[in-house]
């Protein structure tokens, strides 16, 4: 039935008031933390740079009938650096999102993104943010167990911490620093080669992050969050375009995961701030993008200007939607979505 039918909605209405409560209880904790709620544009120059990520395009016409092309923003993240050049310290913003090729219980092609920066503190910080809105959800929707296609997870319960290496160790059994040269790089045999022992199916024109996304997917994210949120954290280099270094390995960024009930839910950096890396990492991504689907995104200038002004800062994306559907119990992403279109 069509989401607008009187039973289909009156089903899902108790799940979407809970949305609504939940957003306002997490607007509440962040103005008491000292946060400014901001809104960033949705109209982009650019819509991001990551090699696998899709946008939607568009075209501002100006009155004299030339104009230019723009995007439907994929993440708020480039304007709230640029907030954060600008002067902010401390942001949040409920930001209506949208990517392409992305539809599945768990995928919406238009959704909610809730995210958050921390100038001047690093991403422990925000760490510990996301924890407490895991719980502040839990305890607006009244829930003691979240749940996902019958995994559970007690909301409150202390996160374990976990790094990508331990986790490619424990659960595929694949040494995965071995992998990667002292830049941080992928090695694209050697990991195949561990992946196709631990029975992951590998194409020929499968490159190191394919290989990593594979096992990742299949080996690993479905053994997080059960029972207790899991904080999965050192990220390859490779796999951080926007993250800086970590000051443990020059091979890992400052990147976590957080995931609950095998649902990634959010995904935090300390934030890179050197303009000159960060170019090198948008160009290599748009190479990639190029090479794979024959298209590149143009990099935002202003952001990268901006980067040299912005502050050491930290910042968190987390799928607001997916929030909702974890602490209510529901089945698919479209059960908390006031208005499901596509």
């Amino acid at each position: 039935m069509p989401w607008w039918d009187k039973q289909t909605h009156a089903d899902r209405r108790p799940l979407l008031v809970t949305r609504g409560r939940m957003k306002a209880a997490i607007r509440a904790h962040f103005e008491a933390q000292g946060f400014t709620e901001v809104e960033c544009a949705i109209l982009v120059p650019s819509p991001g740079n990551e090699a696998h990520l899709h946008a939607f395009e568009t075209r501002l016409a100006d009155p004299d009938g030339t104009g230019k092309p723009l995007y439907l923003h994929t993440s708020p993240e480039f304007a709230a650096k640029k907030l954060l050049a600008a002067g902010e310290t401390r942001i949040f913003d409920f930001a209506r999102v949208f990517r392409n090729r992305e539809r599945g219980r768990l995928h919406a092609p238009e959704f909610t993104m809730l995210e958050w920066y921390r100038a001047g503190e690093d991403y422990e910080a925000v760490i510990g943010d996301a924890l407490t809105l895991l719980r502040l959800a839990a305890d607006t929707a009244g829930t003691a167990q979240m749940t996902w296609r019958e995994r559970t997870c007690d909301p409150r319960a202390p996160a374990d911490r976990i790094s990508v290496a331990e986790a490619f160790t424990w659960f595929a059994g694949i040494d995965l620093m071995e992998t990667l040269d002292d830049a941080g790089q992928g090695m694209r045999d050697a990991l195949a080669v561990r992946a196709r022992r631990a029975g992951i199916d590998v194409g020929d024109d499968d490159d190191w992050s394919d290989i990593f996304s594979k096992v990742l997917t299949a080996r690993i994210e479905p053994r997080l969050g059960l029972e207790r949120p899991v904080v999965l954290y050192d990220y390859p280099l490779c796999e951080a375009a926007l993250a800086r270094v970590s000051p443990r390995d020059p091979r890992l960024a400052e990147r976590f995961e957080l995931y609950v009930c095998g649902v990634e839910l959010a995904n935090g950096f300390g934030e890179l701030t050197d303009p000159v890396q960060q170019r090198a990492r948008f160009e290599a991504e748009m190479a990639k993008k190029q090479e794979r689907y024959g298209l590149r995104y143009p990099l935002d200038e202003d952001l990268l200007a901006a980067l040299a002004q912005m502050p050491p800062a930290s910042g968190v994306a987390l799928g607001f939607d997916r929030l909702v559907m974890l602490a209510t119990g529901a089945p698919n992403i479209d059960m908390v979505l006031w208005v499901a279109t596509f």
